[in-house]
This record gives structure tokens, C-alpha cells and sequence, in this order.
């Protein structure tokens, strides 16, 4: 009969047990919560225009000068990239050209197998200094 009871006792104290871990597991969801929401941060653009506005206070330049310097900049990159030529900015990193070869892949809709044909990305390698900075 102490069996009995004692058997009895065991079970009550097991669902406090079990609430705990329910309750222990509330927390858990809640701390999943502050990372989402850092995840939602939102984080600045800066523009070629932001850019030229702060050339132009820094160098004693109009706006309008600034902004075209830079927008030669990149049209000059763009046609040295197009040629297939590396650009090395000092400080900056290294722009380049390179192939992707044919490959196959999957359709993630209907994970049909698909053909992607062969194209060119540019690639961006930083600078040693640029690495270090951020």
C-alpha cells in the first residue's frame, strides 16, 4: 500500500516537472525574438550623389563638378571591365571579370533539373586595408 501511494505522489510532482520545462521553454522562444528583429535593422545607402556631396565639401568642388567626376569614374570602370582589363583601386580592392562555366541546376519550385547556360559576374576582391577598417 506505501507503494501504492508513493506511486501516486510520483505522478503529481511529474507534471509540475513537466510544466517547468514548458514554461522554461517560453523564454527561449521569446530570445529568438530580439534577433529577428536586429535581423530587420534597416541599414543605410549611400548613393554616388551622397558620395559627390561629400567630395564637393571636402575639396572645395560644386556639387555638380563631384558628381560628374564620379559618374566618369564609373563609366571609365565599366569600359575597362568590358575589355576584360582588372581595376585596381588603391585602397579599395581589385574589380574583375570572371567566367561561369555551363552547369546544371534544380528548379526550386518543382526540383526539375535545369540547364544554366554559361555567363561572366564581376568579382570584387577587397584591399588589405579595407578588410582591416570594417
Amino acid at each position: 500500500m506505501a507503494k501504492a501511494a508513493a506511486k501516486t505522489a510520483a505522478k503529481p510532482a511529474a507534471k509540475p516537472a513537466a510544466k517547468a520545462k514548458a514554461e522554461t521553454a517560453k523564454p527561449k522562444a521569446e530570445t529568438a525574438k530580439p534577433k529577428a528583429e536586429a535581423a530587420k535593422v534597416k541599414v543605410e545607402t549611400v548613393t554616388l550623389k551622397h558620395l559627390a556631396t561629400g567630395l564637393a565639401e571636402t575639396h572645395e568642388l560644386s556639387k555638380k563638378a563631384a558628381n560628374a567626376i564620379l559618374d566618369d569614374l564609373v563609366v571609365t570602370v565599366t569600359k575597362h571591365l568590358k575589355k576584360g582589363a582588372r581595376v585596381r583601386l588603391g585602397g579599395l580592392g581589385i574589380l574583375q571579370v570572371r567566367k561561369r562555366a555551363a552547369r546544371m541546376g534544380r528548379n526550386p519550385a518543382t526540383g526539375e533539373a535545369i540547364k544554366i547556360k554559361a555567363s561572366k559576374k564581376v568579382a570584387f576582391r577587397p584591399a588589405k586595408e579595407l578588410k582591416e577598417a570594417v
